[in-house]
């Protein structure tokens, strides 16, 4: 069974995943990710690992990948549309939406809404 600390600890890394889309992680992606954290109440799990994976500069593709599987692990959850709004935020930070960004967001919102519409 997967915790909540887990599920935020995927959404830092989804968000490096989505930071890293263009190429490179931007100082604007990161005062976006500070910005609209605010005061969330797991914002430094967010945090904490979305700095872990940069400093072991994970690949792209596998964060999304593990990110994935634990939300799709833990299930259906009333923070998937916060998820979303950082994720948009997050791509809009840095001279607009970047088509890589755009395709892992609705990459990942399709991938886990069909997942978890069939396990319903």
């Amino acid at each position: 069974m997967v915790t909540k600390v887990e599920l935020y600890d995927a959404f830092g890394e989804l968000i490096y995943a989505l930071a890293k889309a263009d190429g490179v992680i931007q100082a604007d992606e990161i005062s976006a990710l500070d910005k609209i954290l605010g005061d969330h109440s797991w914002a430094n799990e967010i945090k904490w690992s979305f700095n872990y994976e940069k400093g072991k500069d994970k690949s792209l593709q596998e964060a999304y990948d593990k990110a994935l599987s634990i939300c799709k692990d833990f299930g259906a959850s009333p923070d998937y549309p916060f998820l979303f709004e950082v994720l948009d935020a997050i791509a809009e930070a840095s001279e607009g939406v970047h088509e890589a960004e755009e395709a892992l967001i609705q990459n990942f919102k399709t991938e886990l809404t069909q997942y978890l519409r069939n396990k319903a």
